[in-house]
């Protein structure tokens, strides 16, 4: 198999898992804004995001000769090694919880400020919790301060989600329409946005017109329901992504020693197998059961509407092949400089805020307090990078 092992090696396989870990999530928020079912992007992309790790094991897992201490991918199947599986599926499971509660919040509070404090808790706690079980390979003179500067980037996320939620109400007040106190519209506003009235075509990002005509052909029906309900899914998001790769390093470098003697550590791409398995199988069940008991007031679907439901079906397929080779780049990197150095690519929002406002028109028209607010937020995650490469260490 190709392991890889150089600290250049590494640094290069976090900065491409970056890019693509950043750009899958606006490709799902430009389907929910084009008005197509989270249910039917999801179950999409959870086809292809499996494909992915079926792809990297079977050629990196397979590239060279197979030996007793790194058996090839198909040699290490058949071995008695189920308690490091169960750590991998673990991690599988909880990345997929966490990939499907972000669908929602994005809608709610946007998708730079979703990616910023989901990538900040991940941080926080899972890049401690990595610290150690590495055993301390990497410098904590040089990680613990990245992982402050993430802190103060989820501080000035959530800062610029206050910041700009006001700046929309008072675009919307400007325009006729009078939000109440926690940001929702009357009902007879409401009933004149579904009509259609008052809403200018092709109206202009970060006008009034241009967040109702938003509102109005969306998925995900936001206005009238309080922020705190997308920032509570966020929060969840956030603690399921700080616990899968914890549980993916269990499952690769055996610190608790579970297995029998004489059964080799799980290699990386084994163990990628497993946890995008059972990410697939917890997406499917939870994705299927929304078809037919959606939550946040979605409209009732089914399977046979799912099938037949081509509109922006490439782009969700595209959204699961980025992130299955995103985290299986991720992995590759921590395996060779620490998982706590590979925590790196949570500096995702860099990516994802380039995204929201090239692609969706986030921040257009608002107020300078949130131009530099946003500013901070993004120059912290640049420095926060930086600061987790360079504490990148070297597994023995």
């Amino acid at each position: 198999m190709y392991v890889v092992e150089s600290k250049g090696g590494a640094i290069a396989c976090m900065l491409l898992a970056l890019f693509f870990l950043g750009t899958w999530p606006a490709i799902m928020t430009l389907l929910e804004r084009r008005g197509r079912l989270p249910q039917h992007t999801y179950l999409d992309y959870t086809m292809t995001n499996l494909l992915a790790a079926v792809i990297i094991a079977l050629t990196f897992g397979e590239i060279g000769s197979s030996t007793p201490e790194k058996p090839n991918f198909i040699a290490q199947l058949s071995q008695d090694n189920w308690p490091s599986i169960l750590f991998a599926m673990a991690g599988g499971v909880v990345l997929s919880l966490g990939n499907l509660s972000t669908q929602y919040a994005w809608a709610f509070v946007g998708l730079s400020v979703t990616e910023v404090i989901t990538a900040s808790i991940t941080v926080v706690i899972g890049t401690t919790l990595n610290y150690f079980l590495d055993d301390k390979i990497n410098r904590a003179q040089i990680l613990f301060p990245g992982v402050g500067c993430f802190l103060i980037a989820v501080c000035l996320g959530s800062a610029v989600h206050s910041s700009n939620a006001a700046d929309n109400k008072a675009k919307l007040k400007g325009a006729g329409y009078s939000p109440t106190s926690n940001g929702a519209l009357t009902n007879e506003e409401l009933r004149n946005l579904e009509k259609g009235t008052g809403i200018i075509e092709e109206a202009k990002a970060g006008t009034a017109e241009f967040l109702l005509e938003l509102e109005k052909r969306r998925a995900i029906k936001v206005f009238g329901k309080s922020t705190i309900v997308g920032l509570s899914i966020t929060f969840f998001a956030g603690v399921c992504f700080s616990l899968f790769s914890p549980a993916f390093n269990l499952a690769t470098n055996d610190q608790w020693h579970t297995l029998k003697e004489g059964v080799p550590h799980l290699v990386v791409y084994t163990a990628f197998f497993y946890f995008s398995v059972s990410c697939f199988v917890i997406a499917l069940i939870l994705n299927i059961t929304f078809l037919y008991l959606p939550v946040l007031d979605l409209p009732r679907s089914s399977f046979k509407a799912y099938i037949n439901d081509w509109n922006g079906r490439g782009w969700a397929l595209l959204a699961g092949l980025l992130c299955g080779f995103g985290n299986g780049l991720q992995f590759m990197g921590g395996q060779a400089a620490g998982y706590a150095a590979a925590d790196a690519v949570q500096a995702l929002p860099l990516v994802s805020t380039f995204w929201g406002i090239l692609l969706f028109g986030e921040y257009q028209k608002s107020s300078r307090r949130t131009y530099v607010l946003l500013f901070g937020m993004l120059f912290m995650f640049i420095v926060a990078v930086g600061v987790l490469m360079a504490s990148s260490g070297h597994r023995k």
